[in-house]
């Protein structure tokens, strides 16, 4: 048998990554540009949204105070407070008219005259909103786009595996390999494209994997449970915990202040600080502490504290068992929020890479086809 006429592995692999490509093109486009756009997300929403400037032109009121004011002024509950390590940047209340509201009104105060600004929604907000939803469930019904999301998810994961097996050359030498890291820019167009494709696919592979195995996460609950088993660490843990609080044994609640500083003493360094104050469901203050100096800006410290002073509970990101830590950043190692600006700069150039490869794949399909009919002609 002639062996050109035999169909190698690695011919199913190229055809399976062909038909995968082309099949799912469209949908892995969206995503991967929606997903480019987002990965500035909030950088670009606090570029357009309305400031409010903080100047220390007097003593800081206390955050008693402060929240007696947004009560009285805005019929509402005061849920949560961030309190910016910075002194320039204003306080950040989160205010729900009804206790059983899921988000609530985000308010900006002036922690030295009591200045509010209530943070509204603008055209900038709107349009990331949109992106989110094209990028979680194609504007569709979540029902429905969840899923197709997932489906292409999986298929992108496949491509780049299937994407990194193609790229090792047949036969093995550092001259072929060499090839496959270089973009010939003076050759023609058809070998540009080709190299486009080939070249930045492979160093943004590793980063595209990382996107789609945690991606999953959101698409289907039973690959999130099952991840979650095989890490050995719940993802997504939104629970809280239970303590044994016995009031009559105390004398009196402390002030909000007071315990905030029992907050900062326990946790002792510079870093915003967020509070969630006591409801009917967990009588105690729920804390969380991003230290400024640590190695990512999304890893937080959390502290319980009771309505008495009594710290219930400390638990520092560092002691967890590598499994949790791991559980706790599938949201940062898939939006590239885990190392700050250095990780979002890698994750929107990897992500604009894989918003071309369906571009540049569908042209290498489409000039494999022309030259096969011209050699039929």
């Amino acid at each position: 048998m002639n062996k050109k006429n035999n169909y190698s592995l690695r011919k199913l692999i190229n055809d399976i990554h062909l038909w995968l490509g082309l099949t799912s093109g469209i949908i892995l486009f969206i995503v991967c540009f929606t997903g480019t756009i987002l990965v500035f997300e909030h950088e670009i929403k606090d570029f357009f949204a309305k400031e409010l400037r903080v100047e220390a032109t007097q003593e800081k009121q206390t955050i008693e105070t402060l929240v007696e004011t947004l009560k009285n002024s805005n019929n509402g509950i005061v849920a949560s407070l961030t309190i910016p390590n910075q002194d320039s940047e204003p306080y950040v209340f989160n205010v729900k008219k009804d206790i059983k509201e899921r988000r609530g009104e985000e308010i900006l105060v002036n922690p030295y005259n009591q200045e509010t600004l209530k943070v509204e929604k603008t055209s900038v907000d709107i349009f990331m909103l949109t992106m989110f939803k094209l990028h979680r469930w194609l504007l569709m019904d979540t029902g429905v786009g969840r899923p197709i999301v997932g489906v292409a998810t999986i298929i992108f994961l496949l491509l780049s595996i299937s994407g990194i097996v193609l790229w090792f050359p047949k036969k093995m030498s550092w001259r072929n390999i060499n090839q496959g890291l270089k973009i010939k820019t003076k050759a023609k167009w058809k070998r540009i494209n080709h190299d486009l494709h080939n070249t930045l696919g492979f160093y943004a592979c590793v980063f595209l994997l990382v996107m789609a195995i945690t991606g999953l996460c959101w698409s289907f609950d039973g690959y999130r449970e099952g991840l979650g088993h095989v890490i050995g660490a719940k993802i997504f843990d939104r629970s809280t915990p239970q303590f044994d609080i016995d009031g009559e044994t105390k004398t009196s609640n402390m002030s909000i202040d007071e315990v905030i500083k029992i907050a900062n003493e326990t946790l002792d360094y510079k870093g915003n600080l967020s509070v969630s104050f006591p409801s009917e469901e967990n009588a105690y203050y729920s804390f969380r502490k991003y230290n400024e100096e640590n190695w990512s800006p999304v890893t937080a410290d959390k502290l319980y504290i009771s309505t008495f002073g009594e710290v219930l509970k400390v638990e520092r990101f560092a002691d967890k068992p590598m499994n949790q830590k791991i559980a706790a950043l599938i949201k940062p190692m898939h939006t590239g929020d885990i190392f700050g600006v250095f990780s979002k700069i890698i994750y929107f150039l990897a992500c604009l890479i894989a918003t071309s490869l369906p571009v540049t794949g569908t042209i290498i399909w489409i000039n494999k086809m022309k030259k096969k009919k011209k050699i039929k002609n």
